[in-house]
């Protein structure tokens, strides 16, 4: 066990190599090391099955501020993607709507989030859907800014203030005492062995489905 949890260091300190992470993570999968963010594994599972219940070969899909996870997990109709700060949703929308919106650990960054959930609004086709995922305990992290929390309960407010009805709104949420404490000081693969258990008072991402009548 000692000797797992020296080469869990070993490979975490590795990964934050760009140049070597690629080819990395296909050899630590292989030898079942999973290098997804412990605190997004739970978040993932479910907000795939989520998008496999809607068939995303069927789904116009746009992504704000875009990394690997999501489109690699699907193969989407069509998958479009933006970039700040040559897109700034929180004062732009594309003019074009989309069957699915994604929107994965940005929201917090946001000064402006009404707005931003608004702009996201007007780009839903009727009936289309947000999945927004935001943190809730986990430290500051300034990428460039870093300016909220919600929990639940508020995430389901700042959505219904956007335009969604609140009957449309699902929320979820998953974390624990354990993975709050391992990313006090730098962010953990789920590598091996961590738990999944989920503490409801110790929240550490959040995530919501949200759609437009």
């Amino acid at each position: 066990m000692v000797f797992k949890m020296n080469l869990r260091s070993i490979v975490e300190s590795v990964l934050s190599d760009e140049f070597r992470r690629s080819r990395l993570r296909s050899l630590l999968n292989r030898a079942g090391f999973d290098t997804t963010d412990w605190v997004r594994v739970v978040m993932y599972q479910r907000c795939f099955d989520f998008i496999r219940s809607l068939g995303p070969e069927n789904l116009n899909a746009l992504e704000i501020s875009a990394g690997p996870q999501w489109k690699r997990a699907f193969k989407f109709r069509s998958f479009n993607e933006t970039q700040f700060p040559e897109f700034d949703i929180c004062s732009q929308a594309l003019d074009r709507q989309f069957d699915l919106i994604i929107a994965d650990q940005i929201f917090e960054h946001l000064p402006w989030p009404h707005r931003a959930g608004r702009n996201v609004f007007k780009m839903l086709t009727p009936g289309g859907w947000f999945i927004i995922a935001t943190p809730f305990l986990l430290r500051v992290h300034k990428v460039p800014i870093d300016c909220y929390r919600w929990t639940e309960q508020g995430l389901k407010f700042l959505l219904q203030d956007c335009g969604f009805p609140e009957e449309n709104i699902k929320t979820d949420s998953w974390g624990n005492r354990a993975c709050l404490k391992a990313n006090l000081k730098r962010w953990r693969r789920y590598g091996w062995f961590r738990s999944l258990k989920n503490e409801p008072d110790y929240p550490v991402v959040v995530w919501a489905f949200a759609q437009r009548p």
